[in-house]
C-alpha cells in the first residue's frame, strides 16, 4: 500500500484494472440475467439437437409429458447449463487477456505520464537547492506541456528575483560604504591630528551621518512601497494646489543652483482621485531629479493638462539628457545615467524614481520619460484619474 500511495504509476495501473474489472463484473451480471431467456429464443428457433435429431417440439410430435418430451426436457436443461458454463469460461479467458494487456497499455501510458512528472520533480529540487537556471523540456501542448511551460516562467521569474536581489545587496553595500568611509576618514584625521578640531570638520562628519540617514530612510521606503504595505487616502484633489506646494517647497533649491523653476497649468483642470501626501513625494522626486540633472543656467518645466481623458503631468528639463539604450532601465533601483555621478555628487540614491513608479502604478496611473538623447534633456511624465 505504500508504493501505491507513493507512485502514481500504480494509482494508473489500479485505475486501469478497477474500471475492466467493473465492466468483466457488470458483463457477467448480465450474462447470468439474460442467457435464460437468450437459450429459450435460441431452443424456439430449432438450434437445440437432441439424440442426434433437430428438436422441433410440437411440430415433430413430441408430446409434453412423454417420454421423448422428457428426454428432450433433460437435455435442454444439461445444454442450458453446458451453454453457460462455456460463455463464462468465455469471459473468463477474455477476463484474463484484457488484464495482461491492461497492464502493458497502463505502464506504457503512465510513463508518458510519469516521466514529465519526475522531471519537475527533478528540476524543482535543484531549484530549491539554488540553482535558478535549470528549465524542463517543453514537449506537447496538453496539460503536462502547459505545466512545463509554467515551471519554467516560474523558474525565469525566481532567476531574475535573485539576481535582483544579489544586485541590489551589492548596490546597498556599496551605497553604504561611501559614507561610513568618509565618517572614517574623518574620525581617523582627527585621532591621528591630522584634522583640525574645528566646527567645519564636525560639520563634515555630520553631513555624511546625514547622508547615510537619508539613504536608510529611503531604503525603508523603498521596502515599504514594493511590499505594497503603505496606505492611500484616495479622495479629490486639485493637482495645481500640489504643483504649487512642490515647487515652493524646491525653489530654493533652484535659486541656489541658478536653474529656472516654471509652471506651465491648465486653467480647467478637475480634480483628480489621489493621495495629496504620496503625489507631492512623486512630484518631489521628479522635480528634484530634474534639478540633480541640469546644469546652472538651465531650465525646468512642470506641466499638466488633460488628455485621452485623464490628467497628465510632465516635468521638462534641459539637462544631460538619457541615452536611448538607458530608456527602459531608468526606473530601476539605484540605475543612474551618469554612472560617475555619486549620491553626494547630486546623484541621488537612484531609489527616489523607483519609488515614484511604485506611487503611481498604485493609483492606477502610468509613468515613463521620453529623451531625444544625451545633452537634449528628458522629460518624465505621470498620469493620474479624474475624480467622478
Amino acid at each position: 500500500m505504500k508504493y501505491i500511495r507513493e507512485h502514481i504509476s500504480s494509482k494508473i495501473l489500479l485505475s486501469y484494472l478497477a474500471v475492466l474489472l467493473v465492466g468483466v463484473a457488470v458483463l457477467i451480471i448480465v450474462v447470468f440475467f439474460s442467457t435464460p431467456a437468450a437459450y429459450s429464443h435460441y431452443m424456439e428457433s430449432g438450434a437445440m439437437i437432441v439424440n442426434g435429431a433437430p428438436a422441433r417440439g410440437m411440430m415433430d410430435g413430441v408430446v409434453p409429458g412423454s417420454g421423448m418430451g422428457r428426454a428432450l426436457g433433460q437435455g435442454q436443461g444439461l445444454g442450458f447449463t453446458n451453454f453457460r458454463a462455456g460463455v463464462l469460461s468465455a469471459i473468463a479467458y477474455a477476463t484474463l487477456a484484457a488484464i495482461l494487456v491492461a497492464v502493458v497499455v497502463s505502464i506504457f501510458f503512465s510513463r508518458q505520464i510519469v516521466a514529465p512528472l519526475q522531471a519537475l520533480m527533478s528540476a524543482s529540487q535543484r531549484i530549491a537547492d539554488g540553482r535558478y537556471d535549470e528549465r524542463v523540456q517543453v514537449s506537447g501542448s496538453d496539460e503536462l506541456g502547459q505545466l512545463a511551460g509554467r515551471f519554467n516562467r516560474m523558474a525565469e521569474r525566481l532567476e531574475q528575483t535573485e539576481s535582483m536581489r544579489r544586485q541590489l545587496i551589492g548596490d546597498v553595500s556599496h551605497e553604504l560604504r561611501t559614507p561610513l568611509t568618509a565618517i572614517g576618514g574623518y574620525m581617523e584625521g582627527l585621532i591621528d591630528g591630522v584634522l583640525p578640531v574645528t566646527p567645519e570638520t564636525f560639520e563634515q562628519v555630520r553631513m555624511e551621518a546625514s547622508r547615510l540617514s537619508r539613504l536608510v530612510d529611503d531604503l525603508q521606503e523603498l521596502s515599504r512601497v514594493e511590499a505594497g504595505s503603505y496606505r492611500l487616502d484616495i479622495h479629490p484633489v486639485m493637482i495645481s494646489m500640489l504643483v504649487e506646494t512642490t515647487i515652493k517647497r524646491l525653489q530654493y533649491q533652484y535659486d541656489e543652483k541658478h536653474v529656472t523653476l516654471t509652471r506651465n497649468l491648465a486653467s480647467d483642470l478637475a480634480p483628480v482621485l489621489a493621495d495629496e501626501d504620496r503625489v507631492t513625494q512623486v512630484l518631489t522626486n521628479l522635480i528634484g531629479n530634474a534639478l540633480a540633472y541640469t546644469p546652472s543656467g538651465g531650465e525646468v518645466v512642470v506641466s499638466a493638462a488633460k488628455i485621452d481623458g485623464e490628467m497628465q503631468l510632465s516635468v521638462k528639463d534641459s539637462g544631460i539628457g538619457i541615452p536611448a539604450e538607458s530608456l527602459t532601465n531608468i526606473f530601476d533601483r539605484f540605475y543612474r545615467v551618469d554612472k560617475s555621478r555619486s549620491r553626494a555628487a547630486g546623484g541621488g540614491s537612484g531609489i527616489g524614481l523607483t519609488i515614484a513608479k511604485h506611487m503611481v502604478e498604485a493609483h492606477a496611473g502610468r509613468i515613463w520619460v521620453e529623451s531625444a538623447g544625451e545633452g537634449q534633456g528628458s522629460t518624465f511624465f505621470f498620469t493620474l484619474p479624474f475624480a467622478k
